[in-house]
């Protein structure tokens, strides 16, 4: 049989069959890089689904939650101290407490803040400085954005120089502290007890007035707290308020993450 059968279409001379055309590494190189296009464009479609990935949509839905919930969590407050009130009006009458016993529950009560206090009082405002702030003074640098904005130790270093001086009561924005409350920061918001403020900070104690004042002023945190106002312009003021009524804590007292000691 001759060879030339190997070779369909070249017919009997024998000859040999035209040499293969062999692909330019330059064209095995672009087809790969419109093939790698090409998959990104689709992943890219099938992730955005007809969105646009560039927006912050999803960051405003995430904070519209955030701030929704810090609402409801507010009006549930409000009922809860509502529903407290009627149960202790009610079970009053029949509890068969003795006097000394009664005086004794409101003492406790009181001391753990679930009662109004009122008596002489200051208040405490904490706000970020100016965006375009920069060293009033010389020998600082230049201030940082994390120079410019108050943090969860500051909050924390105003409310146990209070506590410090005396206070009876302390109110943070519109809600009463207890001994279980945590003052926490994340960003530049402050989360407490479930609800979510933004600067300006007011924190409000019932006390004399000048011992609570030289607490403040004897803090040490207080007082690096004071450069960063006098160099950069955060936000620092102290009013005396006169006589007020702080309200009691509405919330919950029930503790989840804890555990009594055996």
């Amino acid at each position: 049989m001759s060879n030339s059968a190997d070779f369909p279409g070249t017919g009997s001379t024998g000859s040999a069959p035209p040499p293969r055309r062999r692909l330019r590494p330059v064209r095995v190189l672009t087809a790969g890089v419109f093939a790698l296009a090409g998959l990104l464009f689709v992943t890219s479609f099938n992730t955005a689904k007809g969105t646009d990935l560039r927006t912050d949509a999803s960051l405003l839905k995430l904070s519209d939650l955030i701030h929704e919930r810090s609402r409801k969590n507010g009006e549930l407050d409000e009922s809860n101290a509502a529903l407290r009130d009627q149960v202790e009006s009610l079970a009053q009458p029949d509890d068969g407490r003795t006097t000394a016993e009664a005086e004794k529950l409101a003492g406790l009560e009181k001391d753990a803040g679930t009662q109004e206090v009122k008596g002489r009082a200051i208040t405490v405002t904490l706000n970020d400085a100016p965006p375009d702030a920069t060293a009033k003074l010389p020998g600082y640098p230049e201030p940082q954005p994390d120079y410019l904005v108050i943090h969860q130790q500051d909050l924390q270093a105003v409310v146990n120089a209070l506590w410090q001086g005396g206070a009876k009561g302390i109110k943070v924005m519109d809600q009463r502290l207890i001994s279980t409350s945590a003052v926490r920061c994340v960003g530049n918001t402050l989360i407490l007890q479930g609800r979510v403020y933004s600067p300006p900070y007011k924190i409000q104690a019932v006390g004399d007035p000048e011992k609570l004042q030289q607490a403040l002023a004897d803090s040490p945190a207080i007082q690096n707290y004071m450069v960063y106002v006098n160099v950069y312009g955060l936000g620092w003021k102290v009013t005396e308020d006169g006589t007020v009524t702080l309200p009691g804590y509405s919330g919950t007292v029930d503790l989840h993450y804890a555990k009594p000691v055996e």
